[in-house]
């Protein structure tokens, strides 16, 4: 069972995420910020990122960038989900190292899709 760790300070959005990713048979991990993803990304291992961008302190970015350059978490796929929907952000989200960007708010059959799609060319 793939873990999916979720990143992002909306409980709302953690809930609905987390309900669709269960749903799938994903176990999920959360962390409210980018310092908090990145302590447990290294501490759990997930299998996949879904990264918020507005964030308090570490906005998703920042945390994807980091996350994409430390070796034990480099090959770790992240995919963005958040609300910046401009082409810029997308381009700057895929320059930190993310591996796909997802604007919200997502469907369940895309968030799904699009996590099975990265786990899939990860293997």
């Amino acid at each position: 069972m793939a873990k999916v760790l979720i990143v992002d300070d909306s409980p709302t959005e953690v809930h609905v995420l987390s309900g669709f990713l269960k749903k799938h048979g994903f176990e999920v991990e959360t962390a409210t910020d980018g310092g908090e993803g990145i302590e447990k990304a290294r501490a759990v291992k997930p299998d996949l990122i879904l990264m918020d961008v507005v964030m308090p302190g570490m906005n998703g970015f920042q945390a994807t960038r980091e996350l994409a350059r430390a070796p034990e978490t480099a090959s770790i796929p992240v995919i963005m989900v958040t609300t910046k929907g401009l082409e810029t952000d997308k381009i700057w989200g895929m320059r930190q190292g993310a591996k796909d960007y997802l604007v919200k708010p997502v469907t369940e059959a895309l968030l799904v899709e699009k996590v099975r799609g990265a786990l899939d060319s990860h293997d």
